[in-house]
């Protein structure tokens, strides 16, 4: 059975840092590709980064660019998250999600989903 496991989220004041980890089961990450979404309340969900475990390449939305790195440890079998400078509209639910033979921000073409992690972002 595959799990995601999201941890790291929590309330943080503006300019502060947090890290996300993505603890996966069930599934080796070097064949998927490894995907954070965040979900405001009535919004829409959004991809925020992504990485291919298998060659490195990694993807950031352009309103975290600069901001956040995606990163994974392939012998833990863990993705990271780590979000620097954050603003009042990083506030959302964070999710990770993986996907087999796919690599971008489109929701459909993830798998497996995590059940999502919390981040505040207070000024």
């Amino acid at each position: 059975e595959v799990q995601l496991v999201e941890s790291g989220g929590g309330l943080v004041q503006t300019g502060g840092s947090l890290r996300l980890s993505c603890a996966a089961s069930g599934l080796t990450l070097y064949d998927y590709a490894i995907g954070w979404f965040r979900q405001a309340p009535g919004k829409k969900r959004e991809g925020v980064s992504c990485i291919s475990s298998s060659d490195g390449s990694t993807f950031y939305a352009d309103s975290v660019k600069g901001r956040f790195t995606i990163s994974s440890d392939n012998a833990k079998n863990v993705v990271y998250l780590q979000m620097n400078s954050l603003k009042s509209e990083d506030t959302a639910v964070y999710y990770c999600a993986a996907a087999e033979q796919y690599y971008g921000f489109n929701p459909a073409r993830y798998n497996y989903w995590g059940q999502g992690t919390q981040v505040t972002v207070s000024s």
